[in-house]
């Protein structure tokens, strides 16, 4: 019996010692990516963005993030010429979702005629750094000394379905503090959304 007890012990303390991908939390500087943009450019976040920028895992197919495409496009209409424009980034593999090639994201930009920037994250180390479980996800970062600084985790609003229902505009809220230099006052929310298609192991 102790020997069985000890082997349970020592089986916990081993995947307690186990290291685990670290993700960026709110504070951390968050490390330069570069990745292609559906007009075939290659987009870098330290060039993309001025004052900061709104970090968004989306795709094509889920039915979350096509609730929220207008939403995302009017963020970038207000916020891009204040220097905080959307970076899309589309974290699905392709292989799992068809819908979300690199070709289908070049036709959905198109169709409805996205201005912001649309990456693909074809080997999913970016949304891995992030931490993004789903999409849409928003993750906000501010140039500060020359880093870019994470802010703000999660939703875009409260209501999924209906934008004019929605009473709490966590992103808007949150690059208003930031543009009066202030804190941003809730910088986590639960973001709701279909889960990301990881690649096979």
């Amino acid at each position: 019996m102790k020997t069985k007890i000890l082997s349970l012990l020592c089986l916990a303390l081993f995947f307690a010692g186990t290291p685990t991908e670290k993700t960026y939390q709110i504070g951390d500087a968050v490390n330069d990516f570069t990745l292609k943009n559906i007009d075939g450019k290659m987009i870098s976040l330290s060039e993309y963005a001025d004052k900061g920028a709104i970090v968004i895992f989306d795709c094509n197919t889920c039915p979350y993030s096509q609730a929220y495409r207008e939403r995302i496009k009017a963020l970038d209409a207000k916020y891009a010429p204040k220097g905080f424009p959307v970076i899309a980034i589309n974290p699905n593999d392709p292989n799992k979702s068809p819908g979300d090639s690199f070709d289908k994201m070049v036709s959905y930009g198109k169709e409805h005629n996205y201005k912001h920037a649309y990456l693909q994250d074809i080997d999913q180390s970016v949304t891995r750094a992030f931490g993004a479980t789903n999409t849409p996800h928003v993750f906000i970062v501010k140039k500060d000394d020359g880093k870019m600084i994470l802010n703000y985790i999660g939703a875009i609003d409260n209501n999924t379905r209906d934008a004019k229902a929605a009473d709490k505009k966590y992103v808007e809220s949150a690059v208003d503090q930031l543009l009066k230099g202030e804190k941003v006052e809730t910088n986590k929310t639960k973001a709701i959304g279909c889960s990301i298609k990881w690649k096979e192991a």
